[in-house]
Formats: C-alpha cells, structure tokens, sequence
C-alpha cells in the first residue's frame, strides 16, 4: 500500500464509559469518491493491529464490531480497547488517505474499604485503576467532602490522622479513631475526560468490645470446668477401672485329667 497522510484535521477523540456502544467515524472515506478501499488498525503503545482487512475484521473482534464505509460500531466496549484506531483508505487513483479517532474507555475504579475497624488499630483503603492512560492521580471523599492530602491543614479533618498518596489511591489510617467513621468513596483524573468515582462504601470505627471478650472466656472455663467434672466423676465411679480390668482379665485353660490304669485300654501299634 502507498505511503498516506493523515486527512486535515482528521484526529478525533471519543470517550464512553466501559460497557457503552461507540461509533468511530472513517473521516478518510469522505475524501475518497468512488468505490476506495478501506482497512482498519488499531495501535497501543508500541503495538500495531490489524483490525478490518480484506473486507472482514480479524479476531478478536468479529461478532462484536459492525462496518460502515464510513465507521465502525461497537456495540460495547471494554477498557482493552482504549488506543488509536487509523482508517486508512485506498482511492481508486491509487491516493492513500487516512484518519484517526483516540478511544478512550472509562473504566469504574475499584474501592476496598473495610466494613468496621477497632478504634486504636490501623486500617488501610484502596483506590485501583491499572488500565488508565495516562496514570491517572486519585483523590478520596467522605461524606462527600474530598479530603485533603494533609488533614492538618483542614478544619474538617483535622482531628483524623491518616496519609493520603495520589499516585497509589492508599488512603491509610493509623490509629483510626471515632472521627473516621463515614461514607467513603475514591476519584481518579488523568486530564482526559470527566473523572471516574467508585461507589460508595461506610466504614464503621468501634470501641473494643471488652464484654464481649470477658463473656467468651466465661463460657470457655465453664465448659473446661463441665468437662473435669465429667472425667473426675467417671473416676470415682470405678468406668474407668471396670473397663481396664475387663480388658487385663486371663483366661485359663485346664487340662483334661489323666486316665487311671483301669481305664486304659491297649491300642494297635505302627511298630512292627
């Protein structure tokens, strides 16, 4: 195929949540007359694709993508297919055209926070988004409100103390107090789009249950306590002599008395 440039202005950028249809527009094809030939392929990072050849899309797409002359259809996408989609176009001059659309997915970030921590102890929440280009930095809310890297420097959290890292999406506490109790939830934003927020999920801060815990060694000792008695009673009632001494009982075997003279009778003999 003859080397092509790019059609004037001919770049476009779609961004659709993960799971949506898209359309991505052939621009190349308007500048076409005739019946021009199309082919598709799909770049990401040092990767090239090729995605519609022949008149056919290649595996893995087939069943999932429609052809137009002008576009192409998904009918969902997923965040694999975030990266840059050329059409190129063969007029029947021979003159070689070609456009670009930059697909982004926008994936849901993934939030990790625990349902209730101790008071006292030490608790970590995760913000996960591997696939995101470029990186994306994350930000965590409360109740709403977004909290700050630092949370000296805020008259609403000043009374936490946790360490907050952008780049990872780790929100940690250490120790977590009656203060952190809330509705959590993570945002992440690398310039390109709206940003992406994960649900929202309560963490609950609680005071070590110590009644709790006398209440279990109670029961404990009182079972311990049930179960020498149980053995001690059984001693005292001989169950356990009777069964070793019916397991150590001999059995004696007695032999059968002599015959006296008068009973004896003489008998054949093999001896010659």
């Amino acid at each position: 195929m003859p080397q092509g440039s790019l059609v004037a202005g001919q770049v476009t950028q779609r961004e659709v949540p993960e799971n949506s249809p898209v359309d991505l527009p052939c621009d190349a094809y308007l500048a076409q007359r005739g019946n021009p030939r199309i082919e598709w392929k799909f770049e990401k990072g040092n990767t090239v694709t090729l995605f519609y050849w022949n008149s056919q899309f290649t595996e893995p797409y087939k069943g999932r993508v429609q052809f137009t002359p002008s576009s192409i259809h998904f009918s969902s996408v997923t965040r694999k297919d975030t990266g840059k989609y050329v059409c190129e176009v063969l007029g029947e001059s021979g003159q070689l055209s070609k456009s670009e659309v930059n697909l982004i997915v926008q994936a849901a970030h993934v939030a990790s926070v625990p349902a209730s921590v101790t008071i006292g102890n030490k608790a970590e929440l995760t913000c996960k988004e591997s696939d995101g280009s470029p990186p994306p930095t994350f930000q965590w809310y409360r109740n709403n409100i977004q909290m700050p890297v630092n949370p000296k420097m805020s008259e609403a959290f000043k009374n936490s103390s946790y360490e907050l890292n952008p780049k990872t999406g780790q929100l940690t506490f250490d120790p977590v107090t009656g203060f952190d109790s809330g509705d959590y939830y993570c945002e992440a934003q690398n310039n390109i789009g709206t940003p992406q927020k994960s649900d929202a999920y309560r963490l609950e801060a609680s005071e070590l249950n110590v009644g709790a815990i006398v209440a279990t060694v109670v029961v404990l000792l009182i079972l311990l306590g049930l179960i020498a008695f149980g053995i001690w009673f059984a001693y005292s009632r001989g169950y356990f002599n009777k069964r070793k001494e019916s397991t150590n009982k001999k059995v004696i075997y007695s032999q059968p008395s002599q015959r006296s003279d008068g009973e004896f009778k003489q008998t054949s003999s093999f001896l010659v």
